[in-house]
């Protein structure tokens, strides 16, 4: 890249930063961690006072939640166990359990990895059915795949495996995040699986697979609610390439959400050391990982030589420098809080904290505000929902690796 782009691509940066100010939340909660009796209490920028309440602890990496109905929650644990709450009340019997990997599987560096997330079928009233993601276990070392099952009372029930993705590999995240696009179609998203991410080599093999269509390395797939692929993915008729692909050139993509005024599908993805994006996703298009990224290797060195556009790919709708490594996001459209209606929710896991993007917002500042809330609890957000009750909830850990039962789900709600 010549000096004169060069500049011209830091100018942008900065400018793009400049006006993307973020405030911090004030709050009364515990030093470190949720360790104190809950509920904890926040001032926000909106001049929303917010409630914070535990619900259930003793969790061991909550993943993801569901809501089949305003009394229920739905929680998978990453040790592979799908919990149920009930009326504020963690039940003793897991719904679901993982299988555990077959003999001579290589292991995972994140192990015990089992279970990822959880959705529900549009048709859920009627149907039943649930949909996870996990790792799949065999001689290559773990893949991501999907199974569906059916709430009955609470179990799940009738559990068969519907897809397998073909991203083998015993190393590197693998997000898993699914969601229900509006015409019935089920997203799911696949990591890079970069092993040498943090070995200090910089060996690109890996990641690189992210920008080929002969594998799910890096790829947000599309498949319908049996498994089966549909006949208008944008690669079905291309030789080489795998049906299933939706859209390529992603890292890490943990966050799939409907914007509720454009109808844009938006993703969130984490990058290495800063250049966690957001991406508003189309059919066939190239999100550049790691051609193009804001962020910067393990060693501090930049991922790539265009940190901001190349021809052929699209750049992210807003990025993050330094990391904050979002999961989950949506956007809020209830009524119960002041000012948050249309609002995006991010979790955060190296950020410890749930941040709250604003838009569209009224002269003289009109550009986005960013806001992280619930600083002081310092935990890491896996998961971020609105539940029936137009109340947020969200599931939290205190560290990415061990068993340690620390995990939570918490409510968050105005405070009277």
């Amino acid at each position: 890249m010549n000096a004169r782009l060069s500049r011209s691509c830091v100018a942008a940066l900065a400018a793009l930063l400049a006006v993307q100010p973020f405030v911090i939340a004030q709050g009364q909660g515990p030093a470190k961690g949720p360790g104190g009796p809950s509920p904890y209490f926040f001032d926000t920028s909106t001049g929303q006072r917010i409630k914070v309440t535990q619900i259930a602890g003793g969790l061991v990496h909550p993943f993801g939640m569901a809501f089949p109905d305003a009394q229920t929650i739905l929680v998978t644990e990453r040790a592979g166990r799908l919990r149920v709450i009930r009326d504020g009340k963690l039940l003793p019997k897991p719904a679901w359990e993982a299988p555990q990997p077959p003999a001579g599987s290589p292991p995972s560096n994140n192990a015990p990895d089992l279970l990822h997330f959880v959705e529900l079928h549009p048709a859920f009233a009627q149907n039943r059915l649930v949909y996870l993601s996990y790792p799949k276990y065999g001689p290559r070392g773990n893949t991501m795949a999907v199974g569906r099952g059916k709430l009955m009372a609470d179990a799940l029930t009738d559990f068969q495996e519907m897809f397998v993705s073909d991203a083998w590999e015993s190393y590197g995240a693998n997000p898993g995040r699914m969601l229900f696009m509006r015409d019935g179609t089920l997203l799911v998203t696949v990591g890079d699986r970069d092993r040498y991410c943090c070995d200090g080599s910089e060996n690109t093999s890996q990641r690189m697979k992210a920008q080929t269509l002969d594998n799910d390395f890096g790829k947000i797939l599309r498949i319908r609610d049996d498994g089966s692929i549909p006949p208008d993915n944008p690669f079905v008729k291309r030789a080489g390439a795998r049906p299933e692909i939706y859209s390529y050139g992603h890292r890490n993509a943990y966050g799939l959400a409907y914007h509720p005024e454009t109808g844009e599908l938006w993703e969130s993805e984490i990058g290495p050391l800063g250049g966690d994006e957001i991406n508003i996703l189309q059919a066939g298009h190239n999100y550049g990982w790691p051609l193009v990224s804001t962020g910067r290797n393990y060693t501090g060195t930049p991922v790539s030589d265009h940190p901001w556009t190349r021809e052929g790919m699209d750049d992210p709708r807003m990025f993050w420098n330094p990391v904050i490594s979002p999961s989950g996001l949506i956007f809020y459209t209830g009524d119960r809080f002041k000012g948050w209606k249309g609002n995006a929710f991010l979790g955060a896991l190296n950020g410890k904290a749930l941040w709250r993007v604003s838009m569209n917002n009224p002269k003289p500042q009109q550009v986005e505000q960013r806001e992280f809330l619930l600083l002081s609890l310092d935990v890491r957000v896996r998961d971020v929902q609105q539940g029936p009750d137009g109340n947020l909830y969200i599931a939290t850990e205190l560290q990415s690796a061990g068993v340690n039962p620390d995990g939570t789900v918490m409510r968050i709600e105005p405070a009277p």
